[in-house]
């Protein structure tokens, strides 16, 4: 009998950005973020147009790792999109995203990352990411998307 105890983590954090919640919300759609994630690159399996909507399934490559994932939420009117993606052989996540408007011009986003680790290596990734490095990690996002035009 194994002796693997999975770890888990959840970490919120939000920041603002300069753009109507509706232009905002789109950036964090599988295709969206092409925009503004470096080597971000999903291979949709289905539906194979990439049209974002819940049950849709695509796969990622980056950093060495292969990861799977699938929107489980997709509401355009609330600002909120869920995802759930499997990193096979590491950790699983189940990643939030509530774009709520501040004003007709700004936008808070939240993330939550709910992380558990499948095996001792995703455990430690679990354990590395802790406050303060996914505070950095989505604090990443702002600047990036600060960077990208409307």
């Amino acid at each position: 009998m194994s002796a693997f105890v999975a770890e888990r983590a959840t970490r919120t954090h939000s920041f603002v950005v300069e753009r109507p919640v509706a232009t905002a919300f789109v950036l964090f759609t599988p295709e969206g973020e092409r925009r503004w994630a470096e080597g971000w690159d999903p291979v949709y399996v289905h539906p194979a147009d990439g049209h974002a909507e819940a049950d849709l399934v695509f796969t990622t490559s980056h950093g060495g790792e292969d990861t799977i994932w699938m929107v489980t939420r997709h509401d355009p009117a609330s600002g909120l999109v869920e995802y759930a993606r499997v990193t096979p052989g590491s950790r699983t996540a189940r990643v939030l995203v509530q774009c709520t408007a501040l004003s007709p011009e700004r936008t808070r986003v939240t993330v939550i990352y709910v992380l558990t680790g499948l095996t001792e290596s995703g455990n430690a990734y679990v354990r590395r990411m802790d406050e303060a490095a996914y505070r950095d990690y989505i604090d990443s996002w702002r600047d990036a998307i600060s960077r990208v035009s409307r």
